[in-house]
């Protein structure tokens, strides 16, 4: 499966990198070194390498559990175009959710950042638009919160944590990857937005 596929790309690179540090230099997202020295790979090649074991283990961890859905779903709605359309949402949430660090950043020579989050958020979002109802469970809470219910207060944690910027994670590439993974099984097939809505007002 693509899932799999991914996660043992992004763990060899990464592990890799780990042991490399000139590997690692290279590979992680410099908006200087993208607009002073054209290095535009970066905007996809930080996605396969992480800061620590920790990071690399949560993101690939959430892509493993949600993916398989987003596997399931693109091949039931778009058949043989599946396997295409999940690795370019995948790819194009990294490069869409990492434009407005670069926007800020951009003449800024010591910001770095690295992961998936941004992509792995695209495809907890798509998830989310298939199976709105599904339960999510954060940490050791042993009560799940409905998909829906938590994508909303993501997207507003996210919102309010890039404005503070009080921390060293990208809450922008957490929000604009949500975003972006969300709207893009829809651009494909519009009667997924309205299933979406379905499902959640069958409740009331």
């Amino acid at each position: 499966m693509i899932t799999y596929f991914l996660i043992a790309i992004v763990a060899l690179v990464t592990i890799t990198a780990f042991n490399n540090r000139e590997i690692y230099y290279k590979l992680m997202f410099n908006p200087y070194q993208v607009k002073h020295s054209n290095q535009y790979y970066r905007f996809i090649s930080h996605a396969a390498i992480h800061a620590n074991w920790e990071h690399l283990i949560f993101n690939m961890l959430t892509l493993f559990f949600f993916g398989t859905v987003v596997e399931s779903a693109f091949a039931y709605y778009f058949g043989s175009k599946a396997n295409v359309l999940f690795v370019t949402e995948f790819i194009l949430a990294a490069i869409i959710s990492s434009i407005p660090s670069y926007l800020k950043y951009k003449d800024n020579y010591s910001y770095n950042a690295v992961g998936a989050s941004g992509a792995v958020s695209a495809i907890l979002y798509s998830s989310i638009l298939f199976q709105p109802l599904n339960k999510i469970y954060i940490y050791f809470i042993p009560i799940g919160i409905p998909a829906f219910i938590f994508g909303i207060i993501y997207l507003a944690y996210s919102a309010y944590m890039s404005k503070r910027n009080t921390d060293n994670i990208g809450h922008d590439a957490h929000f604009w990857g949500a975003l972006f993974g969300f709207l893009f099984p829809i651009f494909f097939e519009h009667k997924l937005f309205i299933n979406f809505i379905n499902s959640i007002t069958d409740l009331f």
